[in-house]
C-alpha cells in the first residue's frame, strides 16, 4: 500500500506556515540576482514569469508529494497537495477506506531540509492563469484521501497531466514520482498549454 504523508498541520499551523513561505519560496539557483543589464531579458526569455514546482519531501511514512506555484518575481508561494485531514487515526484509516482530506500546505511542505525531489516548470501569464485555476478547482473537488486511489502522487499527477506533461505511474514513492516526471519530460523547463 502507498501512503503520502503524516497527518497535516492544524489550520492555525498551516496558515502560519504559508505566511512563512516567503523565506523559502526561491530554491532555484537560477533565481539568484543577475547583473542588472541582463536580469529581465534572460528571466522572461528562458523561464517565463510564473511557475509550478512539483515537489517531494520526507515524512514518517512514504513521504509526500505536492506543488508550489506562483510568480517568479514574488517570494510568496502557494502550496497544494492532498493529505488526510486530522490526526494519525485518519491517516491509518485512509489505508482501508476514504477519509476527509486537506489540500493546502501540510507540515514540512515549506521546509527545505525535508525536500527530496523538485521539478520546476515555467509558464507564461495566460497559461499560468489556466493552470492556477485548475489547481484551485482540483483542491475544491478533492474531498477525500485514500492511500491507494486518491493520494498525493495522483493529485500532482493530475496537475502535470493538465499541463500537458508526460506523467509516470502514480503508485510509487513521491520522491521517485517527481524524479521520474522530470526524466519523462527531459527536464524541460518551459511549458506552453495547447489552445483551449
Amino acid at each position: 500500500m502507498l501512503s503520502c504523508t503524516t497527518p497535516s498541520a492544524s489550520a492555525h499551523q498551516a496558515n502560519k506556515r504559508v505566511a512563512d513561505a516567503n523565506a523559502f519560496a526561491t530554491t532555484d539557483t537560477a533565481s539568484r540576482p543577475q547583473p542588472q543589464s541582463t536580469r529581465r531579458s534572460v528571466a522572461r526569455a528562458e523561464k517565463g514569469p510564473y511557475y509550478v514546482d512539483f515537489r517531494a519531501r520526507t515524512a514518517a511514512s512514504w513521504g509526500h508529494a505536492f506543488v508550489w506555484y506562483g510568480k517568479t518575481s514574488e517570494r510568496a508561494v502557494e502550496v497544494a497537495g492532498l493529505t488526510p485531514a486530522g490526526d494519525t487515526l485518519a491517516y491509518v484509516l485512509g489505508h482501508i477506506t476514504f477519509v476527509p482530506s486537506e489540500t493546502g500546505a501540510s507540515y514540512g511542505d515549506l521546509d527545505p531540509e525535508y525536500l527530496t525531489a523538485s521539478y520546476r516548470v515555467y509558464l507564461n501569464e495566460a497559461d499560468a492563469e489556466r493552470v492556477f485555476a485548475y489547481i484551485k478547482k482540483l483542491q475544491a473537488n478533492s474531498p477525500v484521501w485514500n492511500a491507494e486511489t486518491a493520494n498525493c502522487t495522483g493529485f500532482i499527477g493530475d496537475i502535470a497531466e493538465f499541463m500537458g506533461l508526460q506523467v509516470p505511474n502514480r503508485w510509487q514513492r513521491p520522491e521517485n514520482f517527481v524524479n521520474r516526471l522530470k526524466e519523462l519530460n527531459g527536464g524541460r523547463q518551459m511549458v506552453r498549454l495547447s489552445a483551449e
